[in-house]
């Protein structure tokens, strides 16, 4: 569920965009200038929220991109297995959520953590 669009030439570094149905974090962006003939071409480089993935892409000035909603949670660790049981702090629901392997190592039972929900899917960012 988006709730926002801007136009490209209004992306800075670490703005949230959607790009190909994944939600991106922008690492950089170069925006070239208009023509006698054509409009600014705006280079974003963007890094998934999810999965780390690497997306570079040139798009138009004008272009509309979405940005997705990031709720920013907080959670106490209840099992460590494949994925992390979670027990959310404020409605005390339990969540089954991905976690990488670098925080991962740090977590303990009883630990509180704050974890991400990035339209629908979740992910642990830190240990607090």
């Amino acid at each position: 569920m988006v709730l926002k669009i801007i136009n490209a030439t209004e992306v800075k570094i670490g703005t949230n965009i959607i790009v190909d149905g994944i939600s991106c974090t922008v690492k950089k962006i170069d925006i070239s200038k208009t023509g006698k003939h054509g409009s600014s071409k705006v280079r974003i480089e963007a890094t998934g929220i999810i999965n780390g993935q690497k997306k570079i892409f040139v798009a138009p000035g004008h272009e509309r991109l979405e940005v997705p909603i990031v709720n920013k949670r907080k959670g106490q660790v209840l099992t460590i297995g494949e994925k992390i049981s979670l027990m959310d702090l404020e409605s005390f629901e339990t969540l089954e959520v991905a976690c990488p392997e670098e925080i991962k190592s740090e977590l303990e039972e009883n630990s509180n953590v704050e974890y991400w929900d990035v339209e629908g899917e979740k992910i642990i960012k830190r240990k607090l």
